[in-house]
């Protein structure tokens, strides 16, 4: 997969050594990156009152071939989306509505966790030899690291990767005793798809939580479905993390169920083995 050049951050860089004609156009683009790349050549020389030619001359000294090249990058830039170029106003309420929105979140996706998604799912888990938990990224390799640790402390032998290679390896090296448990916030992650399909390949039964209908999703056994609902204004993290971690924790408490005694004999040793380490009050969470 190859890397689209970035025609947004190559104008910027370029802009100080531009002649004063070429930044003319350069703030025109920058303005209104809609227009520059839907807009004719002459459009773009009468809306910044500069020379045909020298819309010529700005494309190639910003890098590209010429200015069909130039209005081809600047659509790419455009699909971005447009929230990335205009200011949008901070959402009302105290902490620009972090809490209110992460409980939505939790709200809308609490609907699609059913008894019919988490019971194929765990019965997958409980039976499984070992359970591999691929995720990527800034979300979903913490919170594969996060699914691990849930599961470890109940007696389930469970791995972590988000090291691309590392999971083609460990994928390659199971069988249909073993689960893969994919963790995708928005179900278009090559590195997961990939690394789940060799899996499948080798009988691994697969199973994700993610979004119904992506690329990652039509290639799983059993899915445990999300749906991120993200808004325009990005420099809020999202709350698609809280959706993703309330369903890992939906599936740790129905192993947990599952196998009671197994479960509360790990727990209690865990409990056990922290207390004389660290000395802390009963009711503190278990080894967090």
């Amino acid at each position: 997969m190859s890397h689209e050049p970035d025609i947004v951050s190559k104008i910027n860089a370029h802009y100080g050594q531009l002649r004063d004609a070429e930044q003319k156009i350069a703030r025109l683009v920058m303005d209104d990156i809609g227009f520059a790349a839907h807009a004719s050549i002459s459009e773009l020389a009468d809306k910044a009152s500069v020379s045909e030619a020298t819309i010529t001359r700005f494309a190639k000294a910003v890098g590209c071939k010429n200015v069909r090249d130039l209005k081809l990058r600047l659509a790419q830039a455009l699909a971005v989306g447009q929230r990335f170029y205009t200011e949008v106003k901070a959402e009302p309420g105290a902490n620009y509505g972090v809490y209110d929105e992460i409980k939505a979140a939790l709200d809308h996706n609490a609907r699609l966790i059913t008894e019919a998604v988490i019971e194929p799912a765990v019965e997958a888990l409980v039976k499984a030899r070992q359970i591999l938990i691929f995720g990527v990224g800034g979300g979903s390799t913490v919170l594969a690291q996060e699914c691990q640790h849930r599961f470890f402390r109940l007696g389930f032998p469970a791995t972590a990767y988000s090291d691309p290679m590392l999971m083609r390896m460990a994928a390659s090296t199971i069988d249909n005793n073993d689960v893969v448990l994919c963790l995708s916030m928005g179900g278009y992650s090559p590195d997961v798809q990939e690394a789940a399909e060799i899996a499948r390949e080798y009988g691994a039964t697969t199973l994700g939580v993610t979004v119904a209908d992506s690329p990652l999703a039509k290639i799983l056994h059993h899915l445990v479905p999300m749906e991120p609902l993200e808004t325009d204004y990005i420099f809020k993290p999202t709350a698609a993390r809280y959706v993703m971690l309330a369903a890992i924790d939906v599936l740790a408490t129905e192993l947990a169920v599952k196998q009671k005694r197994k479960s509360r004999e790990t727990l209690r040793r865990l409990k056990h083995t922290l207390d004389s380490h660290k000395h802390g009050e009963d009711r503190l969470p278990l080894g967090d």
